[in-house]
């Protein structure tokens, strides 16, 4: 569904979060090894907030065992950069996860 932003407030394209307000993100999705443990898991994704997420000013919102996926987005109203996708995908493959699949940004509220 697209909105015309044209012709609407400021605080109507806010509420709406389209135009200026619209906000980006990407989706992320990883598989563990099959021999994890649930504390292997809780430190990789400490590690993945502490080291990655936190630091670029990202949330992540996604759940899995030993497959997981996910939307990264702003914390705050805000968009993702090609800078984030790479940041977040690099720092995948570099500790020891696989099948390591990210999306193209999207408009996270009115995604086709």
């Amino acid at each position: 569904m697209k909105i015309d932003a044209k012709n609407r407030s400021r605080r109507l394209r806010k509420k709406l979060r389209v135009d200026e307000f619209k906000e980006l993100g990407f989706d992320v999705a990883w598989k563990f090894a099959d021999d994890i443990d649930g504390e292997g898991i809780d430190t990789f994704m400490n590690k993945f907030f502490d080291e990655v997420i936190e630091p670029n000013g990202l949330g992540f919102g996604g759940e899995g065992d030993k497959i997981w996926h996910g939307l990264v987005c702003t914390q705050s109203l805000g968009q993702c950069t090609e800078e984030h996708r790479s940041a977040v995908e690099k720092w995948l493959k570099a500790n020891g996860v696989t099948a390591v699949s990210v999306s193209e940004l999207y408009d996270v509220w009115w995604a086709e």
